[in-house]
This record gives C-alpha cells, structure tokens and sequence, in this order.
C-alpha cells in the first residue's frame, strides 16, 4: 500500500525541477536557477516522467516544450509548490517566534510593571516584548495580540483570565486643595470634585458604603487614565480614587495626601488574560510564570509593610 501510495508522491527535487523547467522553457535556464547541472535537471524529469507514466515535455531544436498533460500538470504543481513555500516559511516564522506582543494598561504598566521588566529580560533574554496600550476588552484574534493585563472582571471570552491582585484605593489630593477644602469626616466630600475613572464608575459608591454612607457617588470631571487623573490631582482640581501601589512617589514625597485616611479593596481586580488560542506559545507562557512570581512577592512586600 504505501508503495503504491509514493508513486503518485513524486519527490520535491524532480517536481522543483519540472516547475523550473515548464517556467523557463529551457533545461540550461533551469539548471542556473536551481543551481543545478542540466545533466541533474534532465534525469529529474526523466524520473518523474518514468513515475508518472507521461510524457511531460516534447523535445525539439528549438529546446522544450510542455505537452497537454505537462500544461495542465504544471498548473496544479506550481500552485501546489507555491503553497508547500508559504506554509513551510510560515512554520519557520513560528518556530521562530520569540516575540510577545502584550497589551498593558497605562500607569499599571509604566508605574509597577516596567520597573520590573529588566528582570524578565534577564531570565529570558531571547523573548522580545511588544508593548500596545489597551483599556477595557478587545478582539485578541484581530489585534494579533498574545495576552493583555486586564482591571476589571474575569468575564472576558474565548479566554483564560489568571488572577494577580486586588488593589487598595484610598481619596487623595493635593495638600493646598485639602487645605482650601478641610475634611473632618467623609461626608464632607460629598459637597467636593470627585473624580470618576472610566473603568471603575461605582468606585465612590463602593467607598462611602464601606463607611457606612448612602449614596456616596462622584459626579466631577472623568477620566479614562490614572495618569490624568493624578496630574488632576496634582493641580489641586479634586480628589480622586486611586489605588495606593501606583502613586507611593507622590505620597512619600508629599506632593498628594490623603484626604481620608480609609483604604478600602477595589471591587475590580487585576488579571492577566490569555486567548485560548495562544496557551501553548511559549513566550506567553515564559512571560506568565514570571509575572505570577514577582505579584507573589509584591503581596509579601505589602504584607510585611502592613504588619
């Protein structure tokens, strides 16, 4: 069975040569393509002509030319050896493929993850990362896209979304508009710009019920950013939710302060999301083991702070 099988699977040197040949018209201009002598080129086609049991080309003064069957032949075998290229080019590519593209978000990425990307990098020197911003759920399959670090709910399809951390936001401003505007208990700030972040709409809400106050809401300016939110901050605009992990700098350097000293959990979370379709790319999978490790070290850093 197999036998039979190869005759009509002749190899890729005699059906390369013939391709040459029906393209060029000639046995010598084959052989300088291929690099070949004509000798070479002409015992392929003998060979395959011998398997096939046709007769592919005439042969006259004038060189060669294809017969019925050779045209019709050729047709389907340049296509064939034009896809047989592509796809082997596009294994290659793969096998190659020490890229990860990785959507990150704003000031997560440039406040805690870039501070610790040289550690990756050393671990895995051959993986290169492409960085794209992304706020909010996207088409991983368009985007071209291999795993994104996601705010929000573990909601997102076709993927898998693998938890790395709560954050703590604490109401912070600068400490001219906290001394224009004293706050001597929450309710205060109710009659004050609070600023809303696109992501987290019910952020206020959620902090004043955890203070045992009803309809606690924003209701100033909105941004889609921390970024923003924070030079806000700094111009003395308001007061703004923020998660305490990303502003230490300015906390410790005194340039924002805490308008109520009351942290509480966000009710969104940090995850790092996946398609299905890439759980086996090994860059993906280098880049998770890594970034599952350095969050276990940052919740003991922050436990022992807390302690």
């Amino acid at each position: 069975m197999l036998t039979h099988q190869r005759r009509f699977l002749p190899s890729t040197s005699a059906l390369a040569a013939f391709d040459s040949v029906a393209k060029l018209g000639s046995f010598s201009a084959a052989a300088n393509e291929l690099n070949l002598t004509q000798g070479a080129i002409s015992r392929q086609i003998s060979l395959l002509e011998d398997q096939l049991g046709v007769k592919l080309f005439e042969r006259n003064n004038r060189g060669v030319e294809l017969t019925p069957i050779g045209r019709d032949y050729a047709k389907g075998i340049g296509d064939a050896l034009a896809t047989i290229r592509t796809l082997s080019l596009e294994a290659m590519a793969k096998a190659e493929d020490t890229h990860l593209r990785l959507a990150i978000l704003p000031t997560f990425g440039t406040r805690w993850l870039m501070p610790r990307i040289p550690d990756f990098l050393q671990k895995h020197p051959s993986v290169i990362i492409d960085f794209a911003t992304r706020i909010g759920q996207f088409d991983f399959e368009s985007s071209g896209l291999d795993a994104a670090i996601h705010i929000g709910e573990p909601n997102w399809p076709g993927t898998d979304c693998q938890f790395l951390m709560q954050e703590m936001v604490v109401p912070v401003c600068s400490p001219a508009f906290l001394r224009d505007h004293p706050v001597s208990q929450p309710q205060d700030m109710l009659s004050m710009p609070l600023f809303d972040m696109a992501s987290r709409p019910r952020a206020w809400e959620h902090w004043f019920a955890s203070l045992g106050i009803a309809n606690g809401r924003g209701g100033g300016m909105r941004f889609e950013q921390f970024s923003n939110v924070v030079q806000a901050c700094l111009a003395g605009l308001g007061i703004a939710l923020v998660p305490t992990f990303l502003i230490e700098p300015e906390l410790a350097g005194g340039q924002l302060v805490r308008a109520w000293n009351h942290e509480v959990k966000s009710a969104s979370a940090y995850y790092l999301v996946r398609p299905l379709s890439k759980m086996a790319y090994p860059p993906a999978t280098a880049f998770s083991h890594w970034l599952l490790a350095q969050v276990r070290d940052f919740n003991a850093s922050q436990d022992i702070a807390a302690g």
